[in-house]
C-alpha cells in the first residue's frame, strides 16, 4: 500500500521521536511551490509527504489557488506557507509576478488567509499604490512571514529594489486580519557590505532568529545572519556560504523534522533545474542528502510545514490521494 494512503487510515504518528507541544498532533508535512518561469507554472502548487523526505503532487501538479483570482498580474511566484501561532491559521504569502513581463515588472505581493488549507481570503498589496514616494521602485521579491513575539504580531518581510541601489530586504507588520500592512515599510536587514540580498528566510531556534538570505549579483549564494531581535538591528553575520554546490541557486526554504532536533535546508539549482535538500542540526553546517529525497514533480521556490493527520485528509479529499 502506498505510504499517503497507508497514512490516511490511520491517526498514528509516521514520525519517531520525542515531539514537543507544538508537534503532538504533526504526521506529515505539505510542500508549497510553484513550477517555472511561465504564467502557466507561476500558481501555488501542493505536494504532500509522510516523512519529510518522500513527496508526491497533489492535484497532479496542477494550481491549487486559480493566480487570475488572487494576483494583479496573473501569476505568483516564491509561496511561503506559516502556522499561525492559534495553531489553526495559515497564512500564506507571494510574490505578484509574471516572469515573461520582466524581472522588474512586479510591485506588488500577495496576502491569504485560511482556517482549512482549502479556502483562502486573498488581498493584494501594491507598494506603489500602498505608499508615497515610490517612484523608483523596480521591484517587490519573495514575501515571507514570521510571528515576532516581542510586537504580538505577524512580520512580513521581503526584498525590494529601488532604482540605483541594491536589494534590500524590508519588512512591515500585518494588520489582525492579514489584509493589509501597517505602517511604513523598513529595513529588515542589510549585509555590511551594502550589495543586494533577496529570498530571505528566518527560522527561529534556541532563542536566536536565523535569516538565510542569498547574496543576488555577486556570489549567487545562501547566507545566514542571526539575531534575538528581529527589529534590533543587530545581526551577526556568519562569512561562509550554506549551499552545497558550486552551482548558481536561489530560493531557500528551511524546516524541521517532526520529533527530531534535525532541520532540512532545501533550495533551487535554477540553473541546471535541480532542487537541492540538505539536513543540519546546528544550522550551521550542511549534509546532502539528494540520495534520500523523491518527489513526482519539480518545485522551484518554495516552502514546507508539519502538518496534522486530519489536515492531510482534508487535502486529499480536495484534491485526492496521490498514486
Amino acid at each position: 500500500m502506498p505510504a499517503i494512503a497507508s497514512m490516511l487510515m490511520t491517526a498514528q504518528p509516521a514520525s519517531a521521536g520525542q515531539k514537543s507541544d507544538a508537534e503532538k498532533d504533526m504526521t506529515g508535512y505539505l510542500f508549497v511551490y510553484f513550477t517555472g518561469n511561465h504564467i502557466s507554472e507561476e500558481a501555488v502548487c501542493y505536494a504532500i509527504s509522510t516523512d519529510g523526505y518522500t513527496y508526491q503532487a497533489l492535484n497532479n501538479n496542477k494550481p491549487v489557488l486559480d493566480s487570475n483570482v488572487i494576483s494583479s498580474t496573473g501569476g505568483v511566484r516564491d509561496p511561503h506557507i506559516l502556522r499561525g501561532e492559534d495553531g489553526k491559521t495559515f497564512y500564506m504569502v507571494l510574490t505578484d509576478m509574471v516572469s515573461d513581463n520582466g524581472w522588474d515588472s512586479n510591485r506588488a505581493m500577495v496576502l491569504l488567509k485560511s482556517k482549512d488549507l482549502v479556502n483562502w481570503k486573498h488581498s493584494v498589496i501594491n507598494m506603489q499604490k500602498r505608499y508615497k514616494g515610490q517612484e523608483k521602485l523596480k521591484r517587490v521579491w519573495a514575501p515571507q512571514t514570521i510571528y515576532d513575539p516581542e510586537a504580538g504580531k505577524y512580520m512580513v518581510y521581503w526584498s525590494m529594489q529601488y532604482a540605483g541601489g541594491p536589494d534590500v530586504i524590508y519588512y512591515a507588520y500585518a494588520n489582525k486580519d492579514f489584509t493589509d500592512l501597517e505602517g511604513e515599510p523598513k529595513e529588515l536587514f542589510v549585509p555590511q557590505n551594502r550589495k543586494s540580498c533577496i529570498d530571505g528566510d528566518i527560522v527561529y531556534k534556541d532563542g536566536v532568529f536565523h535569516l538565510f538570505y542569498k547574496t543576488e549579483g555577486h556570489g549567487n549564494g545562501i547566507k545566514v545572519a542571526t539575531t534575538t531581535s528581529l527589529t534590533s538591528g543587530q545581526w551577526t553575520e556568519e562569512p561562509d556560504y550554506k549551499q552545497q554546490t558550486k552551482e548558481a541557486v536561489e530560493g531557500a526554504g528551511t524546516f524541521k523534522l517532526i520529533g527530531q532536533d534535525k532541520y532540512i535546508l532545501m533550495y533551487d539549482v535554477y540553473m541546471k533545474g535541480k532542487y537541492q535538500f540538505t539536513e543540519t542540526t546546528d544550522l550551521k553546517n550542511f549534509k546532502v542528502i539528494d540520495a534520500d529525497v523523491k518527489m513526482n514533480f519539480h518545485p522551484r521556490h518554495g516552502t514546507v510545514i508539519p502538518i496534522t493527520n486530519k489536515e492531510l485528509k482534508r487535502l486529499t479529499k480536495k484534491w485526492g490521494t496521490p498514486l
